[in-house]
């Protein structure tokens, strides 16, 4: 039961830092201020690092990546899409990406229960996200 937890967190895991990049990469043109840029573009880095050491942990348990429901990916263009054509605004890039990571550390922590009997690696990855999303969310205030 452990190796399957361990990894179906990791598959969740794996998914919130790809979705995190492509959400990043979605608004990253959209941002006018430099600061604003800087803070995102190495958010983006730091969920792309985590992500790759998520995968080896992946692969090391004979399994595949996960990527992010097409669901969720649509609905995040289309709200991307939709809230910046009505406010081309920094306050609305860190709008949107405030709530994807509020839904993100929701989801992670919801996976956290979920699946108890993970590794201590895999719970540790997987508090190292929620710590990077929630980071973010504190950096963006300021823009909100």
């Amino acid at each position: 039961m452990e190796n399957n937890d361990t990894i179906n967190l990791l598959k969740e895991c794996d998914a919130g830092t790809k979705m995190a990049v492509v959400s990043i990469d979605e608004i990253l043109e959209k941002t006018k201020d430099t600061k604003l840029r800087k803070i995102l573009e190495e958010n983006k880095e730091e969920h792309r690092t985590l992500g790759n050491e998520i995968h080896t942990l992946l692969v090391q348990h004979g399994s595949e990546y996960k990527e992010p429901s097409p669901m969720a990916k649509g609905m995040s263009w289309l709200k991307t899409n939709v809230k910046m054509s009505l406010d081309e605004s920094d306050a609305t890039v860190a709008d949107l990406i405030t709530d994807g990571c509020g839904m993100g550390i929701k989801t992670l922590n919801k996976h956290l229960n979920q699946y108890a009997k993970a590794s201590n690696t895999a719970k540790g990855l997987c508090k190292k996200l929620i710590s990077i999303e929630e980071k973010l969310c504190k950096e963006l205030r300021a823009y909100l």
